[in-house]
């Protein structure tokens, strides 16, 4: 079947380009930019904003904006005569692999937990069905402020099942990671854990915890962990710092539907 001039010219037309708003343009920059300070591309300082217009096929004012929007977020310094600077960098922590904290970290400094509670409770009835535990059941519950170095990077609540969570209370809390202490005390490595991630505003209370600012983002994270053997054994409630921690994964598709059919 032939096509006809029109409908070929018709066809071949290019779609009619939109005009995009510097602020859109900015974000994009700025996406790509905060890639990179997150894997110290730039630990000498940032190229200049004729540089970095140069690269991104962007105007100046638009790199501008893009570094002022980096600024806010408290990742770049910037001065007269020092230039563009990392102000600070986020530590990953991957989704791939069901590590603790301490764990996690090893790489860049040691990790303190400061135990605000540790205490026997009857669970709350939320708790008790992701748990298995028959209603009322008494749960040992922590909560400890957690620390990189000097740096507080998150607060998490915790509850665990009686018998192991028990034992555990006579263990060194403040320097030994949940995950490690289950496994000793149950015989058994952890299997897997149930999740969900969101981003939650800070509290005021949160806020002054963690050394944040009021409404500054978290990342909350909601862990269900279970032993080897299938049985959950430790629900968790984790406020981490958006300012200091950047979560990272890889991802496999299954075979698609249409590759199948």
């Amino acid at each position: 079947m032939q096509v006809s001039d029109g409908k070929a010219a018709e066809v071949a037309a290019e779609p009619t380009p939109v005009r995009r708003l510097r602020a859109d343009q900015a974000r994009r920059v700025a996406d790509l930019l905060r890639h990179q300070l997150h894997a110290g591309a730039f630990d000498a300082g940032l190229p200049s904003e004729q540089e970095l217009a140069a690269e991104f096929e962007a105007s100046r004012n638009t790199v501008r904006e893009a570094l002022a929007l980096l600024k806010d977020e408290g990742l770049i310094d910037r001065a007269p005569k020092v230039g563009t600077r990392v102000a600070t960098r986020k530590y990953d922590h991957g989704l791939d692999a069901l590590l603790g904290l301490q764990e996690t970290f090893k790489d860049h400094g040691t990790v303190r937990n400061e135990v605000r509670v540790a205490m026997h409770v009857t669970a709350p009835a939320a708790v008790a069905r992701r748990l298995h535990l028959a209603p009322g059941e008494r749960v040992v519950y922590l909560e400890r402020l957690r620390y990189l170095a000097d740096i507080p990077l998150s607060l998490d609540l915790t509850y665990l099942v009686p018998d192991i969570g028990t034992e555990l209370l006579g263990h060194d809390l403040e320097h030994t990671d949940i995950f490690v202490l289950l496994e000793q005390i149950s015989g058994h490595s952890l299997g897997h854990a149930d999740l969900a991630l969101e981003a939650v505003p800070a509290d005021p209370h949160t806020a002054s915890t963690l050394d944040i600012p009021g409404g500054a983002p978290l990342l909350m994270l909601e862990r269900l962990t279970h032993l080897d053997d299938g049985r959950p054994v430790d629900l968790e409630y984790i406020r981490l710092r958006g300012d200091r921690i950047t979560m990272r994964g890889s991802l496999t598709r299954s075979t698609p539907e249409w590759k199948v059919l």
